[in-house]
């Protein structure tokens, strides 16, 4: 799904209502940022939140995944290619998710077996040195690496409130985690909990 034509048809649909986005924002019971975050193509309605933007707005939620007015003769049509682009994203996140394992298990066990070497073969100190530190970078990096791929797979969904959100950097590396799960402070509801995983917006 194109974000950046999501967020220019709902600044349009506003627009045409006349409201601000604070005005919009309280009646769904969130901040202006967030609608500004939708507006400027930084992020995607969470699932809870799509059909009341939509009443608010006077569109259908296929239009709104379209980004634009859809013509009756048309409608069908753009229901499927919006079926297939959630397909598609599903299908890419789970890749996200392979590539991170993959990625993150072999810098772990490269980084592992530098450290043992370092600990078992004869060399000089400075030799077991430069080998535990490059063992600590690449593992540092492998670690790094997962952590972004896994970070932009998908959503967290609030088990309080159902809303869908992309965590922050920080709140994510800082957030206790399950393999499914991830402890986090829901930006809508702000409740904290272990918060779901979900392979689509």
């Amino acid at each position: 799904m194109d974000q950046i034509k999501i967020g220019k048809f709902i600044s349009q649909m506003r627009k045409e209502k006349g409201l601000t986005q604070k005005q919009l924002g309280e009646e769904l019971l969130i901040s202006d940022k967030t609608v500004s975050k939708w507006e400027t193509g930084k992020g995607l309605p969470e699932v809870s939140l799509m059909l009341p933007l939509c009443e608010k707005l006077g569109i259908n939620v296929n239009e709104l995944l379209t980004g634009e007015r859809i013509p009756d003769e048309d409608y069908k049509k753009k229901a499927e290619e919006n079926i297939m682009n959630i397909m598609r994203e599903k299908e890419e996140n789970i890749k996200k998710i392979i590539i991170e394992a993959i990625v993150c298990g072999v810098t772990i066990l490269a980084g592992c077996t530098l450290i043992t070497v370092a600990g078992l073969a004869e060399m000089k100190a400075w030799q077991r040195v430069l080998l535990i530190v490059i063992a600590i970078i690449v593992m540092t990096g492998g670690i790094a690496v997962a952590a972004i791929e896994d970070m932009s797979a998908g959503t967290y969904e609030c088990s309080h409130c159902g809303a869908r959100f992309v965590p922050s950097a920080k709140s994510y590396i800082f957030g206790a985690h399950t393999i499914t799960k991830r402890k986090l402070t829901c930006p809508k509801c702000g409740k904290r909990s272990y918060c779901k995983r979900r392979l689509t917006h």
